[in-house]
């Protein structure tokens, strides 16, 4: 395949992942990666390097209008970046290491695991926990732009969110994906922030942590600025039109078409992975 014709591919799966990263709060990794491994053949590893570029520019295009409309909450964002950079050096010297048919596989188990929990209801419980008197001392709650006007939330559990952010960075160190599936959930699920404040916080936060995982994979020569280029033009446009769409969209909606794609990608990225054709 010529650079003409390859190109234009990468550019067209970056835009699709930057549209989904920015709108699920994912980073568009989980597009990209296997676009790169399973299609065109690229080494996963140097698919991971451009990955982990992507999601830094994923980040910085959707972050800024998500802060701009007042969805992401900057607060909760520096605090838990504290754990998710340290996980992310780690997993990035872990990924430098560990077979590429391996690493196939955990990353199909991680997407599945994103998939399950995207298809599922949130899982609040009937009755409020109590305030969490730590992020009342660290000034973590807040309020957003509702349909009928902003609307409140209260942050809980933040001890559990910080420990859930440690391991959610240490896979995007590990899997170049932005680990925003985890950052989402520990914040939907545990620390019961809204699902909508939850994807752009997370979005606020998967370029610090890429960052943190890049410098190891730069430093290993495992990013490709041929490759890295029309990625990062793809990515950023498509988290640029996903910023502006998600205040339109319901969120049942963006919960079960992410499941499904995430799903088909999953069960290949595994197979791929067990015949050791990646």
């Amino acid at each position: 395949m010529t650079n003409a014709e390859f190109a234009p591919i990468v550019f067209a799966a970056a835009l699709l992942g930057g549209f989904v990263g920015s709108l699920t709060g994912l980073g568009g990794g989980v597009i990209i990666t296997p676009v790169l491994t399973l299609f065109l053949g690229v080494d996963m590893r140097y698919a991971i390097g451009t990955s982990l570029i992507a999601v830094i520019a994923t980040s910085s295009g959707a972050a800024a209008a998500y802060v701009r409309d007042g969805f992401s909450n900057i607060r909760i964002g520096m605090f838990l970046e504290i754990a998710t950079t340290l996980g992310a050096l780690l997993g990035a010297f872990l990924g430098t290491h560990v077979p590429t048919r391996i690493l196939a596989v955990i990353f199909g188990l991680v997407l599945l695991q994103a998939a399950w929990h995207a298809a599922r209801p949130p899982a609040h419980p009937s009755t409020p926990l109590a305030p969490d008197p730590l992020a009342k001392s660290l000034q973590l709650n807040g309020s957003y732009a509702g349909p009928s006007g902003a609307e409140t939330y209260e942050v809980h559990r933040v001890k559990q969110g910080f420990a859930l952010m440690f391991g959610a960075g240490a896979i995007s160190g590990l899997l170049g994906v932005g680990s925003g599936s985890l950052k989402v959930i520990a914040m939907d699920q545990a620390m019961q922030i809204p699902f909508k404040v939850s994807t752009a916080t997370s979005n606020f936060m998967i370029g610090v942590t890429a960052a943190a995982s890049a410098s190891v994979y730069l430093s290993r020569g495992y990013v490709n600025p041929g490759i890295i280029m029309p990625v990062m033009l793809g990515v950023l446009a498509g988290s640029l039109i996903g910023a502006r769409l998600l205040s339109r969209l319901a969120v049942p909606l963006l919960r079960k078409g992410f499941a499904v794609v995430v799903g088909l990608v999953a069960v290949q990225m595994i197979v791929s992975g067990i015949r050791g054709t990646i």
